[in-house]
């Protein structure tokens, strides 16, 4: 004969089964909103974490859309989260650039679409406001309607609008629009030739005019602390660097969904090196070279 409790234990692990099953289904999802938020997959895995503990131990009976329920959790947290990463980021040491994701194997993201994944997007987003963030995010790589993104981040839906429209804005003035992958990476393949001889001139005709330079090495040895603004500037500082070079070896990849170069030094991740071009040019030089945000760039084979 089955006991009370025994049927009491059948009910909850199955219950606990369905709870891990609708979870799963929008982990994915998730992890998009929590990475384009935060600009950090490490970050992003422990809000997802954080959002699963919630949901395991939450009256699930009460809830009637899963997947909305989730969303906004993950969204709320990771407003939250934007305040003290900004604190945390005062005392950084120079430049800071977003954690490399590995999307040729996107085993996380899953978005519809690609927008707010590229390294050049993902810094534009750090001069929005959080909501505005979350609002453009929402909106322009998930598709949500105003009315449910306005339900995520307790607005109304006017002022949803609103946000988004600013963030548009944001996004348009201060980003030309960007080339092809495929030109990216001719630009790319031009740079590591024009960079590795130290040709100045060649350097420059690859160049914007107001190209910059940024290395994320949070204190690493030898690693420009100050971003370098200005074609010509840009060039005298990667033809001063020349020695830079010696022993290390490129393999071109693709990360955030944009060509990107892996370099390594005695076989091993040194960096990641990715560039943002329009019309006009390179518009920027990225280099990320902190050792602690390299642990997504594998080794392409």
């Amino acid at each position: 004969m089955v006991t009370d409790s025994e049927v009491d234990a059948e009910a909850a692990a199955t219950d606990l089964e369905q709870a891990v099953a609708v979870f799963a289904s929008v982990r994915p999802r998730l992890f998009g909103i929590a990475y384009r938020m935060l600009g950090s997959a490490t970050d992003a895995e422990d809000l997802v974490q954080e959002v699963w503990l919630r949901w395991q131990t939450y009256d699930r009976s009460k809830v009637a859309n899963p997947a909305a329920f989730l969303a906004t959790a993950a969204t709320r947290l990771a407003i939250n989260e934007l305040q003290s990463a900004r604190v945390r980021r005062e005392t950084y040491i120079g430049p800071w650039l977003p954690e490399p994701v590995d999307t040729g194997a996107d085993p996380y993201l899953g978005a519809e679409r690609g927008e707010a994944l590229e390294f050049a997007a993902l810094l534009l987003m750090e001069k929005l406001t959080p909501n505005e963030r979350a609002a453009y995010i929402l909106r322009e790589a998930f598709d949500y309607s105003y009315a449910q993104i306005a339900d995520i981040v307790q607005s109304t839906e006017p002022a949803v609008r609103q946000l988004v429209s600013r963030a548009r804005k944001h996004m348009t003035r201060e980003r030309h629009t960007p080339v092809s992958a495929a030109a990216q990476r001719e630009l790319l393949t031009a740079f590591l030739d024009a960079a590795r001889t130290g040709e100045m001139a060649a350097l420059e005709k690859l160049f914007a005019a107001d190209v910059t330079s940024l290395a994320d090495g949070n204190g690493r040895h030898k690693v420009a602390r100050r971003v370098v603004v200005g074609a010509a500037w840009v060039a005298k500082f990667l033809a001063a660097m020349s020695w830079f070079w010696e022993g290390v070896e490129t393999r071109f990849t693709t990360m955030n969904g944009q060509p990107c170069v892996v370099l390594m030094v005695d076989g091993t991740v040194y960096g990641l090196l990715a560039i943002d071009a329009s019309a006009d040019g390179i518009e920027q030089v990225l280099w990320m070279v902190n050792p602690e945000k390299n642990a997504q760039v594998a080794v392409p084979v």
